[in-house]
């Protein structure tokens, strides 16, 4: 859980700008289906990692997803590109602005609100997925980038249909 007494306000914050446009072009990118780009929203070494509220509060480390490094994501779109198996669909992405608190050494922690609604290859659009975004952002040579990526599910009932990242 991010500690809410350091936080830096919304409003004419340069960092918190910054992660919102991060946070909003990295949705873009998976609503777009241009999922090659994907892991370039986070550090060579960054995690990125899907759980539920419950493993996350009892602090269970195993994620229903789990990719360590850029390496790691790549090869997850190439395995949807082109040997998984799934119904096709897409997703859009609804944000709340991030709650941002300013680490010691300059890092960024970060928590965003979403919402992901489904649509299906036949036009049916459900609510697919609500939960927090809780982000370690890092400044590096090209802006901001995720560090790591904590996506925490509101709820432990999990789709089979989890096959984009969130």
């Amino acid at each position: 859980m991010i500690p809410v007494t350091k936080n830096i306000p919304f409003a004419g914050n340069v960092e918190a700008w910054a992660v919102a446009r991060l946070n909003l072009a990295y949705a873009h990118c998976i609503d777009d289906d241009t999922l090659e780009q994907w892991p370039d929203f986070f550090t060579p070494d960054g995690l990125y990692r899907i759980t539920t509220a419950e493993n996350q509060a009892r602090g269970l480390p195993i994620g229903i997803i789990h990719a360590d490094g850029q390496a790691m994501m790549r090869d997850r779109v190439l395995s949807l590109r082109e040997a998984n198996i799934y119904e096709p669909q897409r997703y859009r992405h609804i944000l709340s602005e991030p709650l941002v608190t300013l680490e010691a050494e300059g890092a960024l922690r970060a928590r965003t609100s979403f919402m992901v609604a489904r649509i299906t290859n036949g036009g049916e659009t459900d609510l697919f997925a609500t939960g927090v975004y809780e982000d370690r952002v890092v400044e590096g040579e090209s802006g901001w980038l995720y560090a790591e990526r904590v996506v925490v599910l509101d709820s432990d009932r999990i789709d089979t249909l989890l096959a984009l990242p969130i």
